[in-house]
């Protein structure tokens, strides 16, 4: 029988046993995990490929422009071209449906924009698109009412009482746009978490032109852009008439701030079941732009056609007409508003 100091020097030699035991444990976890971390920062997984499941995607859908013979000259605050991930998200542009309610559906969305929903045909050759008026004032609101697009314009001549008073300040014009869209049941969280710019202009010689500030203005431009997509929801939208949006509207400041003048086209984007695809690299799209491939989407002030680059960056190409597709684009900012840009996805996915 073991005397009690036996006991408890084999009880001592468990508890010690077991307490190292237990650090050699402790010690085999910690240099597993680092040493993993380790391998896979020497030896990193290979991510899963672009999913391209859409396949081959539609051309871009550029209008076409004159053709230029500019020079380019790079200077970026970052000294040197951005370097782009290997993909980006695509997404599909659902269709619009007709259906036997248009007419009354834009009948309906006319009046609740401030309109007489009595409206009549612009032209017999069209049968999609009608003119309505709007009552005690020379402004009409001209719609397709199959894809719901509109315009909106003003007879300054008859009415220039209308630009006599301080036009509203950026953000009040702001909220009366996006009130205005509301109203129509427009204003869906595509727009609503854009980021709107505004701009204060004045008449000169029958034209807009650009006023120093907002005592010296006459009207407010306010341009809604759609909300930027992408993986990290940071690529911003970019559209034919940069930098002006698809969905714009001028505000005067007399007759109760009327909306003198605006356009609406749009598109929704399918962002639930995107496609990734492989995308150039800026290096890339810069040759492009340099041997005179990219789409000018504005020209800006630039008559001696030297144009300095101050911008590049990826967005989405927001066409303002139907197209099959959302799609990544390079963005080449200038000096001047100057704007080009060069499809993002490699031409394997485009049509030859």
């Amino acid at each position: 029988m073991a005397s009690l100091t036996e006991i408890s020097i084999i009880s001592r030699k468990i508890i010690r046993y077991s307490i190292y035991t237990v650090i050699l444990i402790i010690i085999a976890r910690f240099s597993i995990n680092i040493g993993g971390k380790i391998y896979k920062i020497l030896f990193p997984p290979k991510p899963e490929p672009p999913t391209v499941s859409f396949g081959k995607l539609s051309a871009m859908p550029f209008p076409e422009r004159p053709k230029y013979d500019f020079k380019y000259k790079l200077e970026l605050p970052e000294g040197k071209l951005p370097i782009f991930p290997d993909r980006a998200e695509v997404y599909k542009m659902p269709k619009p449906q007709s259906n036997i309610k248009v007419l009354d559906n834009a009948k309906t969305k006319a009046q609740s924009l401030g309109f007489d929903p009595n409206g009549r045909l612009l032209d017999e050759k069209i049968p999609n698109v009608y003119i309505f008026s709007k009552k005690g004032l020379p402004s009409s609101l001209t719609m397709n009412i199959i894809t719901g697009l509109f315009s909106i314009s003003y007879n300054l001549e008859d009415d220039p009482l209308v630009l006599r008073d301080i036009p509203p300040s950026a953000e009040a014009a702001i909220a009366q746009a996006l009130n205005f869209l509301n109203a129509g049941g427009l204003l869906n969280d595509d727009l609503r978490n854009g980021k709107p710019t505004h701009l204060y202009l004045k008449v000169e010689g029958g034209k807009f032109i650009p006023a120093v500030s907002l005592s010296d203005a006459q009207i407010t431009k306010v341009n809604i852009f759609r909300k930027a997509y992408g993986k990290d929801g940071n690529l911003v939208a970019v559209t034919p008439k940069m930098p002006q949006a698809n969905i714009w509207f001028i505000i005067s400041g007399g007759r109760g701030k009327q909306i003198i003048a605006g356009e609406y086209h749009y598109y929704p984007v399918d962002k639930n079941n995107p496609a990734t695809y492989p995308i150039i690299t800026s290096d890339q799209a810069w040759e492009e732009l340099t041997k005179n491939n990219a789409f000018i989407a504005n020209p800006g002030e630039n008559p001696d056609g030297n144009i300095t680059i101050r911008k590049v960056y990826l967005g989405y190409y927001d066409p303002g007409q139907y197209s099959e597709y959302y799609q990544p684009v390079v963005v080449f900012e200038g000096d001047n508003d100057f704007y080009a840009y060069v499809p993002a996805v490699t031409s394997e996915y485009y049509p030859k």
